[in-house]
Formats: C-alpha cells, structure tokens, sequence
C-alpha cells in the first residue's frame, strides 16, 4: 500500500507550500500524464550545478577531468538510487497498475528519477538556495568521504580496478598504428572495455602514453553512460 507524501515529506524535512508539487514528484509517467518528468529534467540539471560547485570548492587543486570524475561518481542512476533506497522512496511512488505488478517501485531508474523531481518541485516551492541545501545534506555523507587518492592514480590503473571491482574482463590494449621518424613516432592505440559498445582510441608519442590516452578516454566513456 503507498505511504501518504506527509510522511515523506516529513521525514525529508519539507513542507511544501504547494503540496501538488511533491505529490506530481512522486508521480510516475505509468500512472497518469501530470507526472514527474518535467521535475525530473529541472532537478537533474540544478543537482549537477550543486554538485558540480561544491567540488570546485571542495577540491581547489583538482583538475576538470579529476571533478567530473568525482561528480560522475556521485551523481548517477545507481547512487541515486541507492540514496533514494535509504530514504524510503519507493513506498511512496505513484506507479501504474504495469509497473506496480513488476515492482516498478524498486527499479533504479524509477527511484533516481522521482529524487531528481523532489529536487525539481523544491527549486519551484521554494528556491534554488533552499534545493542547494537540501542536496548538501542529502550529499553529506558521500561528499565527506571523498579523497582525491583513487583519481590521482594513472587512467590504466583506474580502468584496471574498475574493471576487477566488477568482476570483468581486464581492459584489452591493442597497436593500432605507428607513423611518423623514429625521433617524433606517433603511437595509436585502441581500448577494448567489456562496459562499452565501441573501443576507445589514444594517441601518444610512446606506446605508454597513447595506452594512458586510451584508458583515460575509455574512463570517460563509462562515467558519461553512468551519469
């Protein structure tokens, strides 16, 4: 049986003026057509925006590749869900009769996507300050368990524990061509992830290099589909 948005509301330290707004958050499309996605779409992109600034602040020596690593990894389908998870959400989804039979409630796309548009319905209740609030706090815990140990190792050996944390095949790296006088040689490589679709390619002056180049464009590639 769905829980009342009250108590949600409640134990997520809202109260909405408008109480539609949370309600339409919680509103999957399966149910009916005034649904969460438009709250979704605004949430995704203010929730980006906070995350994205706060690393700024929270790591001033970081590179742009190292923050939207760091952002990849926390703002995501699987976290979001996750978060979503510890706070309950499903129990108090509005889903259609189809998604309700195959437990819609606990589907990771279903559950970050009704978190987005609670951030949505509060960036429109009550203001993009109050929502930057909220998901600090809702980040808290991540955010302060963040180091920049993991990213300052090398992309090979990033893509390499990625790889076995999932229990998957290791990266395969593979010559693909090599031109130019043996004093400015230009080394092409291409990637081969078990994750992805399609290889990834780097260009390096040596072998190593244009391997890292790879492996650092195949990390990419992996953070984008996650995001």
């Amino acid at each position: 049986m769905r829980k009342k948005p009250e108590i949600l509301g409640r134990k997520l330290g809202l109260e909405f003026q408008d109480s539609a707004l949370f309600t339409m958050a919680l509103t999957h499309r399966s149910a009916t057509a005034r649904n969460n996605e438009r709250l979704e779409f605004l949430g995704d992109a203010v929730l980006g925006f906070v995350i994205a600034q706060q690393l700024y602040e929270q790591f001033p020596e970081a590179s742009e590749g190292v923050l939207s690593r760091l952002r990849a990894g926390l703002v995501n389908q699987q976290s979001l869900a996750a978060l979503a998870r510890k706070l309950d959400l499903g129990n108090y989804l509005l889903l259609g009769s189809g998604e309700l039979k195959s437990g819609g409630y606990r589907r990771d796309s279903i559950l970050s996507d009704a978190l987005e548009a609670i951030m949505g319905a509060i960036v429109l209740d009550q203001g993009v300050e109050a929502c930057r609030q909220w998901i600090l706090n809702l980040f808290a815990e991540d955010l302060a368990a963040l180091t920049l140990d993991n990213w300052r190792k090398d992309p090979k050996t990033q893509l390499q524990e990625l790889m076995q944390s999932r229990q998957l095949e290791l990266p395969e790296y593979t010559l693909v061509s090599l031109s130019g006088q043996n004093h400015e040689q230009l080394f092409k490589v291409q990637c081969r992830v078990a994750m992805l679709e399609q290889p990834c390619f780097g260009s390096g002056t040596s072998r190593k290099k244009a391997e890292q180049a790879a492996a650092e464009q195949a990390l990419a590639a992996l953070h984008k589909e996650q995001a």
